[in-house]
Protein backbone atom coordinates (compact mmCIF):
# COMPACT_ATOMS: atom_id res chain seq x y z
CA UNK A 1 0.00 0.00 0.00
CA UNK A 2 1.17 3.49 -0.89
CA UNK A 3 3.26 2.45 -3.90
CA UNK A 4 3.48 5.29 -6.42
CA UNK A 5 2.69 4.51 -10.05
CA UNK A 6 1.86 5.53 -13.58
CA UNK A 7 -0.49 3.84 -16.04
CA UNK A 8 -0.16 4.45 -19.78
CA UNK A 9 -1.60 2.34 -22.59
CA UNK A 10 -1.53 4.78 -25.51
CA UNK A 11 0.50 7.62 -27.00
CA UNK A 12 4.23 8.25 -26.85
CA UNK A 13 5.56 6.63 -23.69
CA UNK A 14 6.76 9.04 -21.02
CA UNK A 15 9.22 7.37 -18.66
CA UNK A 16 10.20 10.55 -16.84
CA UNK A 17 7.83 10.23 -13.87
CA UNK A 18 9.51 9.54 -10.54
CA UNK A 19 7.24 6.67 -9.50
CA UNK A 20 7.80 3.15 -8.20
CA UNK A 21 5.77 1.28 -10.82
CA UNK A 22 4.74 1.65 -14.45
CA UNK A 23 1.72 -0.22 -15.88
CA UNK A 24 2.29 -0.52 -19.65
CA UNK A 25 0.87 -2.51 -22.56
CA UNK A 26 2.40 -5.98 -22.90
CA UNK A 27 2.45 -6.03 -26.69
CA UNK A 28 3.11 -2.39 -27.53
CA UNK A 29 5.87 -1.56 -25.05
CA UNK A 30 9.35 -1.94 -26.56
CA UNK A 31 11.84 -4.09 -24.70
CA UNK A 32 14.19 -1.11 -24.50
CA UNK A 33 11.62 0.82 -22.44
CA UNK A 34 11.22 -2.03 -19.97
CA UNK A 35 14.99 -2.38 -19.69
CA UNK A 36 15.38 1.37 -19.17
CA UNK A 37 12.80 1.47 -16.41
CA UNK A 38 14.43 -1.49 -14.68
CA UNK A 39 17.81 0.25 -14.88
CA UNK A 40 16.21 3.20 -13.10
CA UNK A 41 14.87 0.95 -10.35
CA UNK A 42 11.24 0.94 -11.51
CA UNK A 43 8.82 -1.97 -11.39
CA UNK A 44 7.12 -2.75 -14.72
CA UNK A 45 3.67 -4.33 -14.86
CA UNK A 46 2.44 -5.44 -18.28
CA UNK A 47 -1.19 -5.07 -19.31
CA UNK A 48 -3.15 -7.48 -21.48
CA UNK A 49 -6.79 -8.43 -21.75
CA UNK A 50 -7.53 -11.87 -20.31
CA UNK A 51 -11.27 -11.68 -20.88
CA UNK A 52 -11.69 -10.13 -24.30
CA UNK A 53 -10.56 -10.66 -27.89
CA UNK A 54 -9.02 -7.62 -29.55
CA UNK A 55 -8.84 -7.73 -33.33
CA UNK A 56 -5.62 -5.67 -33.50
CA UNK A 57 -3.43 -7.91 -31.35
CA UNK A 58 -0.70 -9.98 -33.04
CA UNK A 59 -2.22 -13.22 -31.71
CA UNK A 60 -5.82 -12.35 -32.69
CA UNK A 61 -5.94 -15.17 -35.26
CA UNK A 62 -5.08 -17.75 -32.59
CA UNK A 63 -8.54 -17.45 -31.02
CA UNK A 64 -11.10 -19.96 -32.36
CA UNK A 65 -14.43 -18.34 -33.29
CA UNK A 66 -16.26 -20.45 -30.70
CA UNK A 67 -14.66 -18.55 -27.80
CA UNK A 68 -15.47 -15.06 -29.17
CA UNK A 69 -18.72 -13.55 -27.93
CA UNK A 70 -20.52 -10.22 -27.85
CA UNK A 71 -18.80 -6.89 -28.33
CA UNK A 72 -17.70 -4.74 -25.43
CA UNK A 73 -19.83 -1.63 -25.56
CA UNK A 74 -17.84 1.41 -26.57
CA UNK A 75 -14.72 -0.52 -27.56
CA UNK A 76 -14.62 -1.18 -31.33
CA UNK A 77 -12.91 -4.39 -32.37
CA UNK A 78 -13.17 -5.96 -28.90
CA UNK A 79 -15.36 -8.92 -27.91
CA UNK A 80 -15.88 -10.90 -24.74
CA UNK A 81 -14.32 -14.35 -24.41
CA UNK A 82 -15.78 -17.60 -23.13
CA UNK A 83 -13.31 -18.30 -20.34
CA UNK A 84 -15.06 -21.61 -19.59
CA UNK A 85 -13.34 -23.04 -22.70
CA UNK A 86 -9.95 -23.26 -21.04
CA UNK A 87 -8.74 -26.00 -23.39
CA UNK A 88 -8.88 -23.47 -26.23
CA UNK A 89 -8.21 -20.26 -24.32
CA UNK A 90 -5.63 -21.49 -21.83
CA UNK A 91 -2.74 -21.96 -24.28
CA UNK A 92 -3.28 -18.45 -25.71
CA UNK A 93 -3.25 -16.80 -22.29
CA UNK A 94 -0.31 -18.95 -21.22
CA UNK A 95 1.59 -17.68 -24.27
CA UNK A 96 0.82 -14.10 -23.23
CA UNK A 97 2.15 -14.81 -19.75
CA UNK A 98 5.22 -16.41 -21.33
CA UNK A 99 5.73 -13.20 -23.33
CA UNK A 100 5.48 -11.15 -20.14
CA UNK A 101 8.15 -13.31 -18.55
CA UNK A 102 10.34 -13.14 -21.67
CA UNK A 103 10.12 -9.34 -21.70
CA UNK A 104 11.10 -9.29 -18.01
CA UNK A 105 7.86 -7.75 -16.83
CA UNK A 106 7.70 -7.88 -13.05
CA UNK A 107 3.97 -8.52 -13.05
CA UNK A 108 0.84 -8.58 -15.17
CA UNK A 109 -2.39 -6.61 -15.22
CA UNK A 110 -4.99 -8.89 -16.86
CA UNK A 111 -8.11 -6.94 -17.81
CA UNK A 112 -11.78 -7.88 -18.25
CA UNK A 113 -11.81 -10.67 -15.67
CA UNK A 114 -15.39 -9.91 -14.65
CA UNK A 115 -17.22 -11.16 -17.72
CA UNK A 116 -19.78 -12.99 -15.63
CA UNK A 117 -21.28 -9.60 -14.64
CA UNK A 118 -21.61 -8.47 -18.27
CA UNK A 119 -23.53 -9.38 -21.41
CA UNK A 120 -20.93 -11.59 -23.04
CA UNK A 121 -23.05 -13.87 -25.21
CA UNK A 122 -22.17 -16.78 -22.93
CA UNK A 123 -23.90 -18.07 -19.76
CA UNK A 124 -20.91 -17.36 -17.54
CA UNK A 125 -21.39 -18.04 -13.84
CA UNK A 126 -19.75 -16.68 -10.71
CA UNK A 127 -17.93 -19.98 -10.29
CA UNK A 128 -16.76 -19.98 -13.92
CA UNK A 129 -15.15 -16.60 -13.37
CA UNK A 130 -13.65 -17.59 -10.05
CA UNK A 131 -12.04 -20.68 -11.55
CA UNK A 132 -10.59 -18.74 -14.48
CA UNK A 133 -9.19 -15.95 -12.33
CA UNK A 134 -7.54 -18.41 -9.95
CA UNK A 135 -6.05 -20.20 -12.96
CA UNK A 136 -4.61 -16.91 -14.22
CA UNK A 137 -3.07 -16.14 -10.84
CA UNK A 138 -1.52 -19.58 -10.54
CA UNK A 139 -0.12 -19.42 -14.07
CA UNK A 140 1.40 -15.98 -13.41
CA UNK A 141 3.04 -17.19 -10.22
CA UNK A 142 4.49 -20.26 -11.96
CA UNK A 143 6.33 -17.81 -14.22
CA UNK A 144 7.55 -15.66 -11.34
CA UNK A 145 5.16 -12.81 -12.16
CA UNK A 146 3.07 -10.84 -9.72
CA UNK A 147 -0.56 -10.42 -10.77
CA UNK A 148 -3.18 -7.81 -10.03
CA UNK A 149 -6.92 -8.29 -9.77
CA UNK A 150 -8.54 -5.83 -12.17
CA UNK A 151 -11.96 -4.66 -10.94
CA UNK A 152 -14.08 -7.82 -10.17
CA UNK A 153 -14.97 -6.36 -6.79
CA UNK A 154 -17.57 -8.95 -5.81
CA UNK A 155 -15.03 -11.78 -5.83
CA UNK A 156 -12.34 -10.05 -3.79
CA UNK A 157 -13.04 -12.02 -0.59
CA UNK A 158 -12.32 -15.26 -2.45
CA UNK A 159 -9.46 -13.96 -4.60
CA UNK A 160 -7.43 -11.70 -2.32
CA UNK A 161 -5.20 -14.59 -1.27
CA UNK A 162 -4.43 -15.50 -4.90
CA UNK A 163 -3.63 -12.01 -6.22
CA UNK A 164 -0.72 -9.81 -5.20
CA UNK A 165 -2.37 -6.40 -5.62
CA UNK A 166 -5.54 -4.87 -7.03
CA UNK A 167 -6.24 -2.32 -9.74
CA UNK A 168 -9.59 -0.61 -10.02
CA UNK A 169 -11.29 1.78 -12.38
CA UNK A 170 -13.90 4.22 -11.09
CA UNK A 171 -14.87 2.70 -7.75
CA UNK A 172 -15.30 6.24 -6.43
CA UNK A 173 -17.56 7.03 -9.37
CA UNK A 174 -19.76 4.11 -8.31
CA UNK A 175 -19.22 4.41 -4.53
CA UNK A 176 -17.88 0.90 -4.00
CA UNK A 177 -14.24 1.43 -2.99
CA UNK A 178 -14.65 -0.09 0.45
CA UNK A 179 -14.84 -3.47 -1.28
CA UNK A 180 -11.11 -3.15 -2.01
CA UNK A 181 -10.06 -2.89 1.62
CA UNK A 182 -9.31 -6.63 2.04
CA UNK A 183 -6.22 -6.06 -0.11
CA UNK A 184 -5.03 -3.25 2.16
CA UNK A 185 -5.77 -5.42 5.21
CA UNK A 186 -3.57 -8.10 3.67
CA UNK A 187 -0.73 -5.60 3.15
CA UNK A 188 -1.24 -5.55 -0.62
CA UNK A 189 -1.28 -2.42 -2.79
CA UNK A 190 -4.49 -1.07 -4.33
CA UNK A 191 -4.07 1.05 -7.46
CA UNK A 192 -6.90 2.99 -9.02
CA UNK A 193 -8.00 5.44 -11.68
CA UNK A 194 -10.91 7.87 -11.90
CA UNK A 195 -11.90 9.44 -15.20
CA UNK A 196 -14.80 11.77 -14.54
CA UNK A 197 -14.93 13.10 -10.98
CA UNK A 198 -13.00 15.86 -9.21
CA UNK A 199 -9.85 14.56 -7.47
CA UNK A 200 -10.78 16.64 -4.43
CA UNK A 201 -13.83 14.39 -4.07
CA UNK A 202 -11.89 11.11 -3.86
CA UNK A 203 -8.21 11.73 -3.12
CA UNK A 204 -8.58 12.42 0.61
CA UNK A 205 -10.32 9.12 1.26
CA UNK A 206 -8.05 7.22 -1.12
CA UNK A 207 -5.08 8.49 0.88
CA UNK A 208 -6.73 7.60 4.17
CA UNK A 209 -7.36 4.05 2.94
CA UNK A 210 -3.77 3.67 1.72
CA UNK A 211 -4.81 3.49 -1.94
CA UNK A 212 -2.64 4.75 -4.84
CA UNK A 213 -5.11 6.73 -6.97
CA UNK A 214 -4.80 8.79 -10.14
CA UNK A 215 -7.10 10.95 -12.23
CA UNK A 216 -6.59 10.22 -15.93
CA UNK A 217 -8.40 10.46 -19.26
CA UNK A 218 -10.12 7.38 -20.70
CA UNK A 219 -7.49 6.90 -23.41
CA UNK A 220 -4.80 6.48 -20.73
CA UNK A 221 -2.10 8.57 -22.37
CA UNK A 222 0.91 9.82 -20.43
CA UNK A 223 -1.01 12.74 -18.93
CA UNK A 224 -1.71 12.52 -15.21
CA UNK A 225 -4.52 14.91 -14.40
CA UNK A 226 -3.99 14.38 -10.68
CA UNK A 227 -2.07 12.06 -8.39
CA UNK A 228 -3.60 11.65 -4.96
CA UNK A 229 -0.09 11.39 -3.53
CA UNK A 230 0.20 15.13 -4.13
CA UNK A 231 0.34 16.83 -0.69
CA UNK A 232 -2.50 19.09 -1.82
CA UNK A 233 -4.92 16.21 -1.18
CA UNK A 234 -5.23 15.73 2.56
CA UNK A 235 -7.21 12.97 4.23
CA UNK A 236 -8.43 15.59 6.69
CA UNK A 237 -10.72 16.95 3.98
CA UNK A 238 -12.41 13.60 3.30
CA UNK A 239 -16.13 13.86 2.62
CA UNK A 240 -16.53 10.92 0.21
CA UNK A 241 -18.14 7.59 0.88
Amino acid sequence: PGTSWQIQYSGVLDTSLDVDMYDLDLFDTPQAIIDQLHAEGRIVVCYFSAGSWEDWRPDADDFPPAVIGDTLGGWPGENWLDMRQLDALGPIMAARLDLAAQKNCDGVDPDNVDGYTNQTGFPLSYQDQLAYNIWLAEQAHIRGLSIGLKNDLEQIPELVDYFDWALNEECYQYQECDLLLPFIDAGKAVFGVEYEIDPADFCPQANEFGFSWLAKSYDLTAEVIADCADPAYSAAEDTSG
